[in-house]
């Protein structure tokens, strides 16, 4: 949604209205690396553990990953 310190987002509304947004504010350029995102976002739903959230990732990118081994590895660990 923008916000790093309340990323979270209310309902697929939310989702699509931070989607929407991030598309008319993120400027693309590298390198772009995936990995680190793919485990902070794990380590947040690994912390909730009743079940109550469930958390989407939305990847943009223009196409060019810098670590696409290591986003890899961490999008199967992560899974």
């Amino acid at each position: 949604n923008g916000d790093a310190a309340n990323p979270a987002c209310s309902g697929i509304e939310g989702v699509l209205e931070a989607y929407h947004r991030s598309l008319r504010s993120v400027q693309l350029y590298g390198p772009t690396n995936f990995a680190p995102v793919v485990n902070h976002v794990a380590r947040s739903a690994a912390a909730v553990l009743d079940g109550s959230q469930y958390f989407v990732l939305l990847i943009i990118t223009d196409g060019v990953i810098s670590d696409m081994a290591q986003t890899k590895e961490a999008i199967v660990n992560v899974s």
